[in-house]
């Protein structure tokens, strides 16, 4: 079954909601992260996704005290994206008690250090985000869209022992209108053997049963719960399946 990640984005120490990456839409649900971290723990959730804004800002992770916090008060497994860019940065996230990394920008813009970081640790132990505008990859924080194509980015990580591949599209992302379901599709039919992480717009058990069924390892969902959007007795039964 689907795995579920709960997503916490994190500004100034505090859990928010953007819309479609714009920092100007930023909305708090929680001034402690930890309170909604200590929710998913009751929804039976064994991991969460973890963004660190002003990291992904200030191209080096800011807020990894919180980070700290909630990995010795739940337990939960974390993936955590937001500004790892060198050696020391990715050495301070995994002391953190960080569980998997998410690469995005720095796998466009020095593609031989993610490369080397792979071959020298558990591939595993990284996620290669690819947030995807027609098709194309855009980085710094969704600010500049680059010449690199979606399913190109996929095989040329793949040829370096990456396996887990999130993957936003920018357009859905807050919107609560549903995910990018037809790329997706196209990804799994392409690359039927990478874990793809499926992210941006996902608001209905529904729709997380047909990501199920295309192969999707994981969906991410964030506004939607925070929202009320979603029926929280429902995708606890899909997270107990």
């Amino acid at each position: 079954m689907i795995r579920i990640l709960p997503a916490i984005d994190i500004i100034d120490g505090q859990c928010v909601r953007l819309s479609k990456g714009d920092y100007d839409t930023k909305k708090v649900y929680h001034k402690d992260p930890l309170v909604a971290a200590e929710s998913f723990l009751d929804l039976g959730v064994e991991q969460i996704h973890v963004v660190d804004l002003d990291g992904a800002k200030k191209h080096a992770p800011v807020n990894l005290k919180v980070v700290e916090q909630i990995k010795s008060k739940t337990g939960l497994k974390i993936e955590f994206g937001g500004g790892v860019k060198t050696d020391a940065a990715l050495k301070d996230v995994f002391n953190a008690g960080v569980d998997q990394v998410i690469i995005g920008s720095l796998a466009i813009k020095d593609p031989e250090r993610v490369q080397h970081w792979l071959s020298e640790n558990d591939p595993d132990a990284f996620i290669i985000g690819a947030d995807v505008d027609d098709g194309f990859i855009s980085i710094n924080g969704w600010q500049e869209r680059s010449e690199i194509k979606l399913f190109d980015f996929i095989s040329e990580f793949k040829s370096h022992q990456a396996r887990y591949f999130l993957c936003t599209d920018i357009s859905k992302d807050g919107m609560l209108m549903g995910s990018s379901e037809g790329l997706y599709q196209q990804v799994m039919q392409a690359h039927p053997d990478v874990k793809l992480i499926a992210s941006g717009g996902v608001s209905s058990t529904e729709e997380i049963l047909r990501l199920d069924a295309m192969g999707c390892d994981a969906a991410i969902i964030g506004k939607a719960i925070y929202e009320g959007k979603i029926d929280m007795k429902e995708l606890k039964n899909i997270i107990n399946t």
